[in-house]
């Protein structure tokens, strides 16, 4: 007897759930233009906030791109030979936040400037080499640079140490404002997408709020009444993402293989769309869901209390 009644309110519950997805969809019709300006807010503030996205992640990216370029580079004194090279470069690596040290002979070094230079110009420096072996340095940070050159400079085998002092404090002051403008630019995007998008679901249940009343003055429960809108507010949300998910990975492609060859020949690259699109697709879906759900939830409620 047990089983039949508990056979019995399963049943109940699958046709209620049956129920309130018949019902959210049909509001969806029912609505008629207040269901398509819901959508089209949703697209709307998600295209822009996917746009945003996008321009933050691929600065942030090629912003990492261009502090972990920074190195040290230690010029070693005339005459020092390889025995000191070796220590030196021990020395080196046994400092604290030094992640990678290469040794770079003044052959190498001076293919290395010619090739980032006029060959014809200074291609007579073969014949007199004036430049020096030097150790090229990588910090585990690049914020550690400047703290590790000095350290460097102590050494008697070194007789300078480059590593752009004149611009790695501004360069770090310019990456560090940027990704905190573009966090502050993207949080607020999406908590007025969540707002804008949240009134126009509240505009589409509140022109029903006489059919809500009529279902509590009848008896419906809370959660009779509610179920149907909320499966509503994430339909909506869930609709009004697929585009932006759409443009942004259409758009995101094209733009990748334009921009790809040309940020190549600077050095840099931007994120593999795979990986990106995946990460902003989600991130729509889900404002879009969580949006959707809350407006609905948030508009019910005012109603049920008759």
């Amino acid at each position: 007897m047990f089983a039949t009644k508990l056979g019995g309110i399963t049943a109940m519950k699958f046709n209620a759930t049956k129920r309130h997805l018949r019902e959210g969809l049909k509001n969806l019709s029912r609505s008629g233009w207040m269901t398509f300006a819901s959508i089209s807010a949703v697209t709307v503030m998600l295209v822009i906030v996917g746009f945003f996205m996008i321009v933050f992640l691929n600065g942030n990216h090629i912003a990492s791109t261009i502090e972990n370029n920074v190195e040290v580079r230690a010029f070693i004194e005339h005459g020092t030979d390889e025995a000191e090279i070796e220590e030196l470069i021990s020395e080196v690596e046994s400092q604290a936040d030094v992640e990678e040290v290469l040794f770079v002979d003044k052959e190498e070094g001076l293919e290395n400037f010619l090739a980032s230079t006029n060959e014809e110009v200074w291609g007579n420096l073969r014949e007199d080499n004036p430049l020096r072996d030097a150790l090229s340095v990588t910090a585990s940070s690049p914020q550690l640079t400047e703290e590790i050159a000095t350290a460097i400079e102590k050494h008697p085998q070194v007789n300078n140490v480059a590593f752009g002092e004149d611009i790695i404090s501004d360069l770090f002051k310019i990456t560090n404002t940027g990704r905190i403008a573009g966090a502050i630019i993207v949080a607020a995007l999406l908590f007025t997408a969540m707002f804008l998008i949240s009134n126009t679901i509240k505009l589409t249940i509140l022109a029903r709020k006489k059919e809500i009343q009529i279902m509590k003055l009848v008896g419906a429960t809370n959660s009779f009444v509610r179920w149907p809108f909320l499966i509503e507010g994430m339909l909506l949300g869930l609709l009004g993402s697929i585009i932006p998910v759409a443009i942004m990975s259409i758009g995101y492609h094209f733009v990748y293989i334009e921009a790809g060859s040309f940020l190549q020949t600077q050095a840099y690259s931007l994120l593999p769309p795979n990986e990106l699109i995946l990460q902003i697709s989600i991130l729509l879906v889900a404002v879009g869901l969580i949006v959707g759900i809350w407006g609905s939830a948030m508009s019910v409620r005012k109603f049920l209390k008759v």
